[in-house]
């Protein structure tokens, strides 16, 4: 076997493993909560902790019913920083999905940033954060094919 047929094999067998690595690497889809979805009195935290880790690029859907009768309304705001986090300190928070957002294939939040987000419903004037368990806090990583 020449020098040279090796090495072009050799590059196509590296080219090869890269291009099945990037194809299972894909961003992921995935249901805040799974099939509890975004409501009063599931425990954010835990679910985070357990679908962890979280990769940049990955999308959060957010799947909450609109507000009616029977269910209480929901939001999804990206708090400041960790302190207002902690407090469920709305006051500087981004509204990302309001309450008509969750319905149908839900509201996407795509995690581009390395950084951590921090997740609340700040319904009920932060009650929904505060007693019912709704926020969470991811760290996205980088992903093999960023």
């Amino acid at each position: 076997m020449s020098l040279r047929y090796r090495f072009s094999f050799t590059i196509g067998a590296f080219f090869l493993v890269l291009a099945s690595i990037s194809e299972s690497s894909h961003a992921a889809r995935i249901v805040v909560g799974d099939s509890q979805h975004w409501r009063f009195g599931f425990n954010y935290t835990d679910w985070a902790l357990k679908n962890a880790p979280f990769y940049q690029h990955d999308t959060l859907v957010f799947m909450y019913d609109p507000p009616s009768n029977t269910t209480f309304p929901h939001n999804v705001y990206l708090m400041k920083n960790l302190r207002s986090y902690l407090a469920c300190d709305f006051k500087k928070a981004k509204l990302v999905g309001n309450v008509m957002q969750g319905g149908g294939n839900g509201l996407q939040y795509v995690l581009k940033k390395r950084r951590p987000h921090y997740f609340a419903c700040g319904e009920r004037n932060g009650v929904h954060c505060k007693f019912g368990l709704m926020k969470f806090s991811v760290l996205p990583i980088r992903s093999c094919h960023a």
